[in-house]
């Protein structure tokens, strides 16, 4: 079972509220708010404190029910509570406009703000780089969110070491101060982070965070090379989203893993959280569990 200190290293995610991730085709795919209450209600009961949504993620449903789900726990736990979100997934931009461009994260900020029913966002990501809009252009609009108080701390996602670079360099010194977090794919399957970003990100200062630590359930131990995906799985809706792991060096790293799971006594799925949270220079983690019975799984108890 995790520990306290490694519980509190982990992000609860709300990726599967409304739909899966930020995809219009797969919106009628995710967790219902039912079903969402019911794993935001077990997340709290094990401990978990902090939530990661996005303004795109089920075409901003996620945040209506994380939003709505915070509010009903009461005053004292909202303050104890961590909420990020998220700015600028293609698909929660207006045709025609860039996703980082000045007036769009100003207006989807405000946006999310009003969907978590909340004045101030603890941690706003850039979602991913537009490659159009000018860096300094985006910066520019989250040094106006921190001034007017709409977001405590920033960070970025699915980005590159140049990007961070880019981000590190070009911010004002008092945007700079409130660059903290770094949030990319990172698991036993997909470790090209670890050679140099990981690294930079502990030298500097900036909390990383790993999603996908499961590999999108791969490294449960639950898929099999050849075999059609279980039904419902995520892997049966997005299986192009993970097509680069279905190979047999993955297959046979998933089989180490279980060895190595056994010889420990734990579950696949901890097994993987762990080489995530014993990675040097790691900050956390996000999970996305569909059901009560996957934290468990993950050595994941109520206390």
């Amino acid at each position: 079972m995790l520990t306290d200190a490694e519980l509190d290293r982990i992000w609860f995610g709300c990726g599967n509220f409304g739909g899966i991730g930020s995809s219009p085709k797969l919106r009628d795919k995710g967790d219902s708010e039912e079903q969402a209450l019911k794993l935001l209600d077990y997340a709290r009961s094990v401990g978990l404190r902090r939530f990661d949504t996005a303004n795109s993620y089920g075409g901003g449903a996620s945040e209506i029910i994380l939003g709505g789900w915070l509010r009903s726990q009461g005053p004292a736990f909202l303050r104890e509570a961590q909420i990020a979100t998220k700015v600028g997934n293609p698909n929660g931009c207006a045709a025609g406009e860039t996703p980082l461009s000045r007036t769009q994260v100003a207006h989807h900020l405000d946006e999310s703000l009003h969907r978590l029913g909340v004045e101030r966002i603890d941690l706003y990501y850039i979602h991913e780089f537009d490659r159009v809009t000018p860096v300094e252009e985006t910066l520019d609009a989250m040094t106006r969110a921190v001034e007017a108080g709409k977001i405590d701390r920033f960070g970025v996602s699915n980005a590159s070491l140049s990007d961070v670079k880019s981000v590190a360099s070009t911010s004002s010194s008092s945007l700079c101060s409130r660059f903290e977090y770094v949030q990319n794919e990172y698991n036993l399957l997909s470790t090209a982070d670890a050679q140099a970003l990981i690294p930079y990100c502990a030298e500097h200062g900036l909390r990383y965070t790993a999603f996908s630590p499961l590999a999108g359930g791969l490294l449960t131990g639950k898929y099999g090379l050849g075999e059609p995906p279980p039904p419902g799985s995520r892997l049966a809706y997005a299986a192009d989203i993970y097509s680069a792991y279905l190979n047999e060096d993955s297959f046979a790293a998933i089989e180490r893993l279980k060895r190595s799971a056994e010889e420990r006594q734990e579950t696949v799925g901890e097994a993987a959280l762990r080489f995530v949270l014993d990675t040097t220079g790691v900050d956390g983690l996000i999970i996305a569990p569909r059901r009560v019975e996957h934290f468990t799984s993950l050595g994941i108890e109520a206390r």
